[in-house]
């Protein structure tokens, strides 16, 4: 299985103080060990994680900070990892569960998933047809 990785298990596994930081980090090691399985990550996630964590640390971390953070959780990935090029148009139809514009980008990114094959992978139990990543 190839799991496209969401904004929030980004950051979630990026930064240790986060809340559901063991939840991330648990589920991405176990899905390391699966000999056929992939962790994708493209633009939209990326930058997501880079955004969030600068806005939670409230100044303490620089984007090249977090740059910095994200090639390190990519790194530690190896083979594991894929970067997927994002070659959705932003004026796909979305879902009718897309009922506003903060859940556009979870649309997108399920969309984008399921046109390559992979799944959604995220925290959020509200995005229909994504994995939702074990307690």
């Amino acid at each position: 299985m190839n799991y496209l990785l969401d904004v929030n298990v980004l950051v979630a596994w990026g930064w240790a103080d986060h809340v559901e930081h063991r939840r991330a980090a648990t589920w991405i090691q176990s899905i390391k060990k699966k000999r056929s399985d992939r962790i994708l990550t493209s633009a939209i996630p990326e930058l997501g994680f880079i955004r969030v964590s600068c806005q939670r640390a409230g100044g303490r971390i620089s984007v090249n900070d977090a740059i910095n953070c994200l090639e390190s959780l990519v790194k530690n990935l190896g083979s594991k990892h894929s970067f997927l090029a994002d070659d959705l148009s932003s004026t796909i139809a979305l879902p009718p569960w897309c009922d506003g514009p903060s859940r556009s980008t979870d649309a997108h990114l399920l969309s984008l998933a399921n046109r390559h094959g992979a799944v959604l992978a995220t925290l959020d139990a509200g995005i229909p047809g994504a994995f939702l990543i074990p307690a």
